[in-house]
């Protein structure tokens, strides 16, 4: 019995593995650009999720991609977009980092964040889900729930511009924590996309 479920886990052991080898090398090849080269997956995406998504809803992706190759992202004035064709709707921010302690954390279960930065650098955090607590319950209509978390089991990173981060819902996490660099200014492309369960 115990060879049996050892065998099993090892099994799922490299099924998974498979499956995440076989999402970066679908990442890597670039199908999904569709032609978009003005940024790159910053390192942290959550390759299997982004390819499953992608997958199950290629058509509003596909758009989202051509709208961002279509559009000078430097020159659009700030302010929310719609995306022709779609029911997106793109935020341009002019913005700035900020202290940790005044960045709120969130997550999301019918939208994923999509953000691309086009200059400046931006600091993020993903929480541990081991160590953080619900401090705000879900709110259904403004979809996002809040947490309690860990400072020292967060895992924090920056995303510089022509690189772009994507937050699926079990990315419970913050935006715009403030950097180690001189100036905070960045400018970033926020558009929620459907989550498709």
């Amino acid at each position: 019995m115990r060879k049996v479920l050892i065998a099993l886990c090892l099994v799922a052991l490299t099924v998974t593995a498979q499956t995440s080898s076989e999402s970066r090398q679908w990442l890597k090849q670039g199908e999904w650009r569709n032609g978009f080269t003005k940024a790159k997956p910053h390192k942290t995406l959550n390759a299997d999720e982004f390819r499953a998504q992608y997958n199950k809803n290629r058509q509003q992706w596909e758009t989202l991609f051509r709208w961002l190759t279509e559009t000078d992202l430097v020159a659009i004035p700030k302010g929310k977009h719609p995306i022709p064709g779609s029911t997106l709707t793109a935020s341009v921010e002019d913005s700035e980092n900020g202290p940790l302690e005044k960045r709120n954390t969130e997550s999301h279960k019918r939208k994923i964040d999509f953000q691309l930065v086009v200059s400046g650098t931006e600091g993020f955090a993903l929480l541990d889900h081991a160590s953080s607590t619900v401090s705000v319950p879900y709110d259904d209509k403004k979809d996002v729930m809040r947490y309690h978390y860990v400072s020292e089991k967060t895992h924090f990173f920056d995303v510089k511009a022509g690189q772009f981060v994507i937050f699926f819902p079990s990315d419970w996490h913050i935006a715009k924590v403030e950097t180690k660099k001189k100036d905070q200014r960045i400018r970033v492309i926020v558009v929620k996309m459907d989550y498709v369960e």
